[in-house]
């Protein structure tokens, strides 16, 4: 643990009570928590960032989207704006925050909506919608969802952690037992049965999963360019990384595994790249040797590269985006999604 933080371990303290004595108002309806007819998915986890919620929640709407007209709603974390907005193909991520331009890019034919009041946003996208899911709203308490999927981060279960600012908690774990389906993320894709089990032991639940991180193919970010297999990548390949997430070591190890050499130009998480970053990127990309060269950026990233000024610095350069899904192994996947098709179907309005 850095010092810095270390030394903030007070501040910790009195974020934690605040945090309990507000857990605690909801829990004994000092605080009201509103409920809704429509069924109400939420997506969330303990802790700041890079837990995969995203993945998590394109899963949900791969899932439910041809059965029923949905929605996802965010607080549009970055954004300029405020209020209730519908993101559109064309917004910008500054309008409306990255993950939500995500969602509404790669799936045109849903509803995806920002407001930092759930509740508001909720009421707004009812009369119109069957089913509606929360992104990022473990922490949002004044909505009560039918169904709370909580995420967490597989590298970080038998580490000691601790509350902001001293760790990366956005509540003590007991927050847990809110939790109507667990699943652990970013696991390895092959996991034995006493690895499992040792899980298992700890958290004591029946509905308890474990989720991957699946790649797909590079998706070239100039439409004059084609998109390529990730493992047409290999030894011979030079590339800069280029991210500003909370976590980028799964897909560092990821692209290292073909053998290229790796340039990383790391940002904190939902940084908005500068005219700065962009000239060092390009200048460092020119400068490298060799027939295959590329930058790849997460597609997430990709959001926030689509500004006129960007998109000209970068309009000559083999840039690509890579994609990722959640995924689970068999047979977990199809109990996880009959839990998840029950519940839609069983809520009020879609019997």
């Amino acid at each position: 643990m850095k010092l810095v933080r270390l030394l903030l371990f007070p501040f910790s303290i009195l974020y934690g009570l605040g945090v309990i004595l507000r857990n605690l108002a909801y829990d004994f309806g000092i605080f009201k928590s509103r409920e809704f007819a429509l069924p109400v998915i939420s997506v969330g986890n303990l802790s700041v960032g890079g837990s995969g919620k995203s993945p998590m929640t394109e899963y949900l709407v791969r899932l439910l989207k041809d059965k029923y007209k949905i929605a996802t709603l965010s607080r549009g974390y970055g954004r300029k704006t405020s209020g209730f907005l519908y993101v559109d193909t064309n917004s910008l991520s500054s309008e409306s925050g990255d993950e939500p331009l995500q969602f509404k890019r790669k799936f045109r034919d849903i509803t995806v909506a920002v407001c930092e009041n759930r509740a508001e946003g909720i009421l707004r996208l009812e009369p119109d919608h069957e089913l509606i899911i929360l992104d990022d709203a473990f922490q949002h308490r004044s909505v009560k969802p039918g169904l709370n999927i909580l995420l967490l981060e597989y590298d970080t279960l038998f580490k000691q952690q601790w509350l902001l600012p001293t760790g990366d908690l956005r509540e003590p774990l007991w927050g847990i037992n809110r939790a109507n389906i667990m699943v652990i993320s970013k696991c390895p894709e092959k996991m034995n049965s006493e690895q499992q089990n040792a899980i298992r032991n700890k958290f004591r639940t029946d509905t308890l999963f474990f989720s991957f991180l699946k790649y797909g193919n590079l998706k070239s970010f100039n439409e004059n360019a084609h998109d390529r297999s990730l493992n047409s990548i290999n030894q011979k390949s030079k590339v800069i990384l280029l991210t500003g997430i909370a976590k980028a070591s799964l897909l560092l190890a990821e692209l290292a595994s073909y053998g290229p050499e790796l340039i990383h130009h790391q940002y904190p998480d939902h940084h908005q790249f500068s005219d700065k970053n962009i000239a060092k990127l390009v200048n460092e990309f020119n400068e490298l040797t060799g027939d295959d060269n590329l930058i790849i950026t997460t597609e997430k990233d990709a959001q926030r590269l689509r500004t006129a000024g960007i998109i000209e610095q970068l309009k000559d350069l083999a840039i690509y985006y890579l994609p990722v899904e959640a995924a689970f192994n068999e047979p977990e996947v199809k109990k996880f999604n009959n839990l998840i098709e029950e519940y839609a179907s069983k809520s009020t309005g879609n019997n």
